[in-house]
């Protein structure tokens, strides 16, 4: 292995040749109208005003909350984005410890309902008399924190018990989620992490073995008496009977999917208003349609051209994301915005697949679609990180930024 002079700064190792070779043609200006990273906000803000105007389609009283919600979400995306984001790095650890002490909090069975309130028999929000703060969603933040800074602090994943360590201490709070219950965002961390350890530079063999054992478990899982609630065995079963044509679990655990595919197919290319699609939304008395299943409103009212639309936003979104990556001038600030949008991109096509029938109902919002406070502000703060690190980009791309020891 490769010594490292005492106060020498350890370079950031990465695996990914693909980001040196896009970043030769750019030449990227520290603050400049043209930076990528306003294109973040740009995507953050249309996807915000689209899920609005979703919302007023059904519950008008509940948009008006919304817009609250989004101007006090672009206030803390703004305060994130100012100062330098090599100064929040300190923080990362007591940021993530008081985020697991949240989530600790909200299982304790002896708290107080007025101020733990639980919801279709999950305790996810804790009351703060003018709003309820969901902790699951700050833990998202705090974690991908946590991760770019230990990934851009150490190389020991690139051995296996490194790289295994990574898991152990994602287990914290994807347990804590999972116990709320709250199986969808519990979900997101695997993917999130694997995704940053392959820009940071893991072995791609050890990311294949995971991937191997995750696609093995998964059935194992199913099979195995005790380990998946009964109403998620359902889910299941209704999504492969639907494979198979039939309709017998569509009044039971498929009713929610099965009446999301009834409005997404009634909005047609163009959609059919908002008067139309209320109607559909309240005749066929599809649940959750401001949160989970928003996406199947949107595209009763503005068609499939307006669902592609938003998968374009999203894309945009996800690709200044990576562009802003591929040009940060560190590995914590990469790792950072590899992180976040990695977990908003898994969570758009999850919450989608979901609602036309894809995957299994799991309970989880649209970023910046859905109604919800902290869903709303939690998904501003990561765009404003976002921009943060895009603001302070070289003003050439460090070509040699990434190194790669293979004798590690």
């Amino acid at each position: 292995m490769k010594s490292v002079a005492r106060g020498a700064r350890r370079p950031f190792r990465g695996s990914i040749a693909d980001w040196r070779a896009s970043g030769r043609s750019i030449h990227a200006r520290r603050i400049s109208w043209l930076n990528v990273g306003w294109l973040v906000l740009i995507a953050a803000l249309a996807l915000s005003i689209l899920g609005i105007v979703t919302i007023q389609t059904t519950q008008p009283s509940y948009a008006s909350r919304q817009m609250v919600h989004l101007l006090i979400g672009i206030v803390f995306g703004v305060a994130v984005a100012v100062p330098d984001y090599r100064r929040l790095r300190r923080f990362t650890w007591p940021i993530a410890i008081i985020s697991i002490i949240l989530l600790v909090f909200v299982l304790i069975p002896f708290v107080p309902e007025w101020l733990v309130r639980p919801r279709n028999g999950a305790r996810r929000w804790i009351n703060l008399v003018v709003t309820d703060v969901q902790p699951s969603e700050l833990a998202k933040i705090a974690w991908i924190a946590l991760m770019a800074e230990w990934l851009a602090r150490r190389d020991t994943y690139r051995r296996f018990t490194g790289f295994m360590l990574t898991f152990v201490v994602t287990l914290v709070p994807f347990s804590l989620i999972l116990i709320e219950p709250d199986l969808g965002t519990a979900l997101l961390f695997i993917p999130t992490l694997l995704v940053m350890l392959v820009v940071a530079g893991a072995r791609l063999r050890h990311v294949f073995l995971v991937l191997l054992c995750g696609v093995s478990l998964g059935p194992l899982a199913y099979f195995t008496p005790g380990v998946l609630k009964p109403h998620q065995i359902a889910r299941i079963d209704a999504i492969v009977a639907q494979f198979r044509g039939d309709s017998s679990l569509d009044r039971d655990e498929g009713f929610q999917a099965a009446r999301a595919r009834i409005v997404v197919g009634s909005g047609g290319l163009t959609g059919v208003g908002r008067d139309h699609a209320r109607a559909i939304v309240q005749f066929n008395r599809l649940p959750e349609e401001r949160n989970d299943m928003i996406f199947a409103v949107l595209v009763c009212r503005f068609g499939l051209l307006g669902g592609v639309v938003m998968g374009c936003l999203f894309i945009l979104f996800a690709a200044a994301g990576m562009s802003v990556a591929a040009t940060s001038r560190e590995g914590f600030g990469r790792l950072l915005v590899v992180g976040i949008t990695s977990m908003v991109f898994f969570q758009m096509f999850v919450n989608t697949g979901m609602t036309i029938g894809m995957l299994p109902i799991t309970g989880m919002t649209l970023p910046f679609v859905s109604y919800g406070g902290t869903s709303l502000v939690a998904t501003w703060i990561m765009a404003g990180l976002m921009l943060n690190v895009a603001l302070r980009r070289p003003r050439r791309f460090q070509r040699e930024s990434f190194t790669f020891d293979e004798s590690t």
